[in-house]
């Protein structure tokens, strides 16, 4: 099926993420702004932040740059951001370094800004999965993130290559749902869990292979 393949000039991950993911697997999702100073203090490198009002987004986002994190905004959750090439524009002016959205249209539109895209997709069935990996053919996005995480171990190899590098999200509690989800192929694992963001990759032993080669994208 040719929708179950990428594109060869699909973007292979950034330099940014194949180091940060190298030491810890994991993606901080920040709900609010509760969570900031673990985040701040977690080894964890890379964070998706959401329901965070448009207002005090620049603040964020720079607090993170300053500490050297690497910040993607979920731009569908973010309560007063539009989800348009504006909305993108601002982000990238705040210093943001990329951003997370179920919408085709912004995966177009994010990386012309020097964004770093992350298409969101949910599966739930088979017909679902088909649109998913046509969409991420037609994106070509840096990162899928697949909700919910234990779907991965139910997709064939060949949905997994279109969908890669992938980000395994949604039911990650503990230390052996994360090794689970990169011995079945994902680079790192999102969740909400603060105990979970300094679960660094040795930790983890021979069941977390290494993320794939890093492209020379920054």
């Amino acid at each position: 099926m040719n929708a179950s393949r990428r594109p060869a000039s699909a973007p292979r991950m950034s330099s940014v993420l194949s180091s940060a993911f190298a030491e810890v697997p994991v993606i901080a999702s920040i709900i609010g702004p509760q969570r900031l100073q673990n985040f701040l203090g977690a080894p964890a490198r890379v964070c998706i932040l959401a329901s965070i009002p448009v207002g005090q987004l620049p603040n964020i986002v720079q607090l993170l740059g300053r500490a050297d994190k690497t910040v993607f905004v979920n731009v569908d959750s973010c309560p007063g951001l539009a989800q348009d090439k504006g909305a993108l524009e601002f982000l990238k002016t705040m210093g943001a370094h990329g951003m997370v959205s179920t919408r085709l249209s912004l995966m177009e539109k994010g990386r012309p800004l020097g964004l770093l895209t992350m298409q969101k997709v949910f599966v739930t069935d088979r017909s679902n999965m088909r649109r998913s990996t046509d969409a991420i053919a037609r994106g070509g996005p840096d990162l899928v993130e697949i909700m919910p995480s234990p779907i991965v171990a139910r997709m064939t190899p060949e949905a997994k290559r279109a969908m890669s590098p992938f980000v395994a999200a949604g039911f990650v509690e503990t230390a052996e749902d994360a090794a689970a989800a990169l011995a079945l192929g994902a680079v790192a694992v999102a969740t909400s869990d603060p105990r979970l963001w300094d679960l660094r990759r040795d930790r983890l032993g021979a069941t977390a292979p290494p993320p794939p080669s890093a492209s020379s994208a920054p």
